[in-house]
C-alpha cells in the first residue's frame, strides 16, 4: 500500500481483514454500498465506493468532488430508499459509525479515506452526504446541529477533496500520454504529473484528459512559471530571455533544444488538449 501512495487495489479490498479469527471483506464489487454479514441484518454499513472512470463514460455515481459543498454527494443505489443498502448507509447516520470511502482513482486502483462519516441526506436528490474527518478523532454524541466536528470535518473534507481531485486527474491524464512526459518522453511514471492547462479555479478547468498535460517534474514546473509554453499547434516554445540564457547542459537538452519542437499526444485524438484551451494559455505565456 505505501509503495503504491496509499492506494489499494481491488484485489486488496477482495481479501479484506481478519477480526477475531474471521475475515471480514470490504466490499461486493456488484455493489457501491457494502455491510458484511458479522455486522447482521440490521447493522450499519461498513464501506461504499464511487467507480472508478472508464475513457468516453462518466461514472454512475457521480460524488461532485469539484462543488463547493462541505460534503460528498454519494448517490442512493438504486431510487427505492427502502433498499437495504441504502437502510445500512440510513443506519450510519444514525448512530454516527465510521465508514471506509472507497474512491475509484483509476480502474483497480481505490483511494481509502478512512474515517468517514454520513453527515445527512437529501431523499430529493436520492443522495447521502459524506463527510472525511481527521484520523483518531472519535464522533461526538452531541445532535448534529450543535457537533463541534462540523467546522473540523468540512475543513478535512475540502482536503481530500483537493487530493483526490489530483490523484484522478494524474491517473486519467499520464494514463492517456502512455505514461510518458509529453515534452521529453520520459518513462518513469514516478516523476510524471497532470498539468493543468486552465486552471481549477477557471469555470472550464475540470480534471478531465483534454485540459492537460503529461509533463515530468521539471518540465512541469517550467510550463507553470512560463518558461515553456506550448502553442495550439502543439509546439513547444521557450521563453526568450531563458532560450538567450548560457549555463550548464540541462538547461541546453532540457529546455533549449526543445523550442519549437512537436510535443507528443496520446493515441487517442479525443484525449488531445483542447486547441481553444492552448491558445488561452499560450497567450499568457506570450505576456510573460
Amino acid at each position: 500500500m505505501r509503495q503504491r501512495g496509499g492506494l489499494v487495489t481491488d484485489g486488496d479490498l477482495d481479501n479484506g481483514f481478519a477480526f477475531e479469527g474471521e475475515r471480514i471483506r470490504l466490499w461486493d464489487r456488484r455493489r457501491g454500498i457494502w455491510r458484511p454479514r458479522q455486522l447482521g441484518r440490521d447493522g450499519a454499513a461498513l464501506a461504499i465506493v464511487t467507480t472508478p472512470p472508464r475513457p468516453g463514460k462518466r461514472p454512475p455515481y457521480d460524488d461532485q468532488i469539484a462543488s463547493n459543498a462541505d460534503w460528498f454527494v454519494y448517490r442512493y443505489e438504486g431510487d427505492d430508499p427502502a433498499t437495504w443498502t441504502n437502510v445500512a448507509l440510513r443506519r450510519a447516520l444514525a448512530e454516527r459509525r465510521p465508514l471506509v470511502y472507497l474512491y475509484g482513482v483509476t480502474p483497480g486502483l481505490y483511494e481509502p479515506v478512512f474515517p468517514s462519516y454520513v453527515v445527512g441526506e437529501n431523499p430529493e436528490e436520492l443522495a447521502f452526504h459524506i463527510a472525511a474527518d481527521a484520523p483518531g478523532v472519535q464522533p461526538t454524541p452531541v445532535p448534529i446541529e450543535l457537533d463541534v466536528s462540523a467546522g473540523r470535518r468540512a475543513y478535512a473534507t475540502a482536503a481530500v477533496k483537493v487530493r483526490l481531485h489530483q490523484r484522478r486527474f494524474r491517473a486519467l491524464v499520464v494514463s492517456a500520454y502512455q505514461i510518458r512526459c509529453a515534452i521529453c518522453r520520459l518513462r518513469h511514471s514516478e516523476l510524471l504529473d497532470a498539468a493543468h492547462i486552465l486552471p481549477d479555479r477557471d469555470e472550464r478547468g475540470r480534471p478531465e484528459v483534454p485540459n492537460g498535460l503529461s509533463l515530468c517534474k521539471i518540465h512541469h514546473g517550467a510550463y507553470d512559471s512560463d518558461i515553456l509554453g506550448v502553442d495550439p499547434d502543439c509546439q513547444v516554445h521557450i521563453r526568450q530571455d531563458v532560450l538567450e540564457e548560457h549555463d550548464g547542459p540541462m538547461l541546453q537538452h532540457g529546455l533549449q533544444e526543445l523550442h519549437g519542437k512537436p510535443i507528443t499526444l496520446p493515441p487517442a485524438e479525443r484525449h488531445h488538449p483542447d486547441r481553444e484551451y492552448l491558445e488561452e494559455r499560450f497567450a499568457r505565456f506570450r505576456a510573460a
